[in-house]
């Protein structure tokens, strides 16, 4: 058994997976396809690290799906019944990569409340307003990053503030899950930020910040 299973072996996997690392959880780490990358990904990162391929039973109660949009929907319909009960972190931006100009998802709805509707398990929005090499350090000029999170389970909700307050980044409950709907139009405009050549000073290595009044 493991605390969180990672599905993934890109940028945003490997920065979720560092912050597991970091706040001392076990992590099950599954390639999309290709085993060996797992395998070297999680040699890589050390601690409690095991690795698989997608397919493989899921060992994690919180299961982080780090893939776009559409394989993560793939993904909860593989699995099934064998979610229930677990915590799915959606971190995806569901950006129409036809036009670059919106989202995918029809308005009124979001891409983590289209996957609660595929799902028995309980969704949690998190993650999508981070880059992953931010997350690697968990920190951008000093501060460390705000991670922005949406659900309608409050038990849900809770276990990923406290896995993001264990990994050093500050965990900020914005609502239910269907204030998804403005975390993923946050991050699509994150994403414009950083796509700009005109702001290099914003391309993937910036973080959104709020700041409380002291």
């Amino acid at each position: 058994m493991s605390d969180i299973t990672i599905i993934g072996t890109g940028s945003m996997a490997r920065g979720i997976a560092s912050r597991a690392v970091a706040a001392g959880r076990t992590v099950q780490l599954l390639a999309h396809e290709d085993r060996a990358k797992a395998e070297a990904l999680a040699a890589e990162l050390g601690g409690t690290v095991t690795a698989g391929v997608l397919g493989d039973d899921i060992t994690g109660a919180m299961v982080v799906p780090a893939v776009y949009f559409d394989a993560s929907k793939a993904i909860a319909s593989q699995y099934g019944d064998a979610l229930a009960g677990k915590v799915y972190v959606d971190i995806t931006n569901p950006v129409d990569f036809s036009t670059f100009d919106g989202l995918a998802v029809a308005a009124g709805t979001s891409a983590a409340e289209e996957i609660q509707k595929l799902t028995p398990a309980k969704v949690v929005k998190a993650f999508n307003t981070t880059f992953g090499g931010t997350l690697v350090s968990g920190a951008v000029s000093g501060q460390e990053l705000d991670v922005l999170i949406a659900g309608d389970d409050e038990a849900a909700v809770r276990s990923v503030a406290d896995f993001v307050s264990a990994a050093s980044l500050n965990a900020v409950v914005v609502g239910p899950l269907r204030r998804a709907q403005q975390l993923e139009q946050t991050g699509f405009l994150n994403i414009l930020l950083s796509a700009n050549d005109s702001l290099p000073e914003y391309q993937w290595n910036s973080a959104l910040k709020f700041l409380p009044a002291v």
